[in-house]
């Protein structure tokens, strides 16, 4: 009966802890990619738009083009359009 009580007393302090480590490795995981990503903001070049004259009326791809601005913040970009 003695193991017994020792293996709950490592179970009611060993699973807290493991807890309190997954929390911190959590919240520093999330503080570093917030610093990351407010120091060293990625580079966005804007792509070529590959898409033929003809295929596509101007009207529909200005729609499309301001339609993935909106959705996106204005970080994307349309580099295709196909018909399906």
């Amino acid at each position: 009966m003695n193991n017994l009580g020792i293996a709950f007393e490592l179970m009611l302090v060993g699973m807290p802890t493991v807890f309190f480590v997954l929390i911190i490795i959590i919240l520093s995981g999330k503080l570093l990619i917030s610093l990351v990503n407010k120091y060293l903001p990625e580079d966005v070049k804007p792509a070529a738009t590959n898409v033929p004259a003809s295929s596509i009326e101007a009207k529909k791809m200005t729609v499309i083009e301001k339609a993935v601005s909106a959705v996106t913040g204005g970080k994307g970009t349309v580099s295709k359009v196909e018909k399906l």
